[in-house]
């Protein structure tokens, strides 16, 4: 059944609960999840709250302006998703497949409410993986010389698709700033350690000489600054002096693959607010 989810962030004031929850009971709306949340350092309040459409009073293409003048009243940042519009989603992987794979899975399998009309990468491994999965695969080698003039590429093809999530699947290119521009808040990466630690080429290496007793995986918003972006999700497992070089890497694959598709699925379900950097994600 078609449902609508409306996101909402605002200065925080008495009311705000009594006049959404009015707005959807005089207009016949059937809430089925609600959830809410203040941060008192910054008084700002944050909601999700999702409704059945059928029986309600206002048509789909008027809700929106409709709410308006509530959302003006209590200066909201807000913004309405249906769940008839289905997300269309990119994945980017370069030559390690396991999140590749994983996401792949959990696709077919109908774990995410998405379509996925390609698969974008600097080498051509992944491309009979691609094949088998029946999803067009795009290669675009790149080199600092190239780079803008790729991405310029990319950005065509992806806005051709009306692309709007990009998960990067241990994706080991750094986008430019004005790449980054084009898809704000829409960008997922998997930083494989717990941030911010072990930053680098070789983040497993530096914990198994560190004699580390955790080892983390993050997945985040891309910003302009690397691997600085509103973290969605994290996990660590733990480790001792038994693990080899090899387990930690193994278990460090395997924690990637979880918090990365724990993360595209929250922000696929809209259940992800970013604000001062940071996100609220709710249940």
């Amino acid at each position: 059944m078609n449902k609508a989810i409306l996101l909402i962030s605002c200065p925080d004031k008495k009311g705000i609960v009594a006049k959404v929850s009015n707005f959807l009971y005089t207009n016949n709306g059937n809430i089925e999840d609600a959830d809410q949340h203040i941060d008192s350092q910054t008084n700002t309040f944050f909601m999700r709250i999702e409704w059945l459409l059928k029986g309600f009073k206002i048509p789909q293409a008027d809700i929106a302006a409709s709410f308006k003048k509530i959302a003006d009243e209590f200066n909201m940042n807000w913004s309405i998703h249906y769940s008839s519009d289905i997300p269309r989603m990119a994945i980017f992987v370069s030559r390690f497949t396991h999140c590749l794979y994983d996401l792949l899975l959990r696709y077919r399998e109908g774990q995410f409410n998405c379509t996925l009309p390609m698969i974008i990468s600097n080498h051509k491994d992944a491309k009979p993986i691609a094949k088998n999965f029946n999803i067009p695969f795009y290669c675009f080698p790149k080199i600092k010389q190239n780079k803008l003039g790729v991405e310029k590429k990319e950005i065509d093809i992806l806005k051709k698709e009306k692309i709007g999530t990009i998960v990067l699947a241990r994706y080991t290119q750094i986008f430019s700033a004005n790449f980054v521009r084009e898809f704000p808040n829409r960008i997922i990466n998997i930083h494989h350690s717990f941030l911010p630690a072990f930053i680098g080429s070789n983040p497993y290496k530096q914990a198994y000489r560190r004699g580390v007793k955790i080892i983390g995986a993050t997945s985040h918003y891309v910003t302009e600054e690397l691997d600085a972006g509103p973290i969605i999700e994290q996990d660590t497992v733990r480790v001792s002096h038994r693990d080899r070089l090899e387990d930690l890497r193994r278990k460090g694959e395997d924690l990637e693959k979880v918090v990365l598709s724990r993360a595209v699925r929250l922000h696929l379900e809209r259940k992800v607010l970013v604000y001062n950097n940071k996100t609220v994600l709710f249940d």
